[in-house]
């Protein structure tokens, strides 16, 4: 059974760097806004929590038929990070599940849309037939990413999100 890795991914201004424990004392920065769990519950993470996080991401899912990949996404002019992008794909290949995120100070710059169309990108050059995410009924900005990464909403729910489907394949 073949396992899927990150790699690094490039687009106009950002790289996608695989993610790293050494990423969290600066990502805590990025992810310290509590408006950024306004869909999501939750709170942010102190840069402890979020290192331990982070050690468990990278050690890859306990479940050997399924692969976590993560980045955190740079961008390159201003050599800072700027939030993450995800993706969880099954070794079979069938899908993957995307999901990003970028810090407040950095929205509404088009680097969610960037960083998930580089993604649904790299995905569409691996074994992967379907692409999915989940978004809030009312986070309009997701949705606006999922639309520009070629995803479209579903009459599917799942834990209060829509379903947003893209086949590649």
């Amino acid at each position: 059974m073949s396992t899927f890795a990150a790699q690094a991914i490039s687009t106009r201004r950002l790289d996608l760097l695989p993610l790293r424990v050494e990423h969290a004392g600066e990502m805590a920065g990025v992810l310290s806004d509590p408006a950024l769990h306004a869909f999501i519950g939750g709170a942010p993470d102190t840069p402890q929590d979020l290192r331990s996080r982070y050690q468990r991401m990278t050690a890859g899912s306990p479940d050997p038929a399924v692969s976590w990949l993560n980045w955190v996404i740079s961008l390159r002019d201003e050599a800072c990070l700027t939030g993450t992008v995800q993706a969880t794909i099954t070794h079979s290949g069938s899908h993957a599940e995307i999901a990003w995120v970028t810090g407040t100070p950095w929205q509404g710059r088009g680097i969610a849309t960037e960083a998930a169309r580089g993604l649904v990108g790299w995905l569409s050059r691996q074994p992967v037939r379907t692409v999915i995410a989940h978004i809030h009924p009312d986070h309009q900005a997701s949705a606006a990413v999922a639309t520009a990464a070629g995803l479209t909403p579903t009459d599917e729910w799942h834990e209060g999100e829509i379903r947003w489907h893209r086949s590649i394949r």
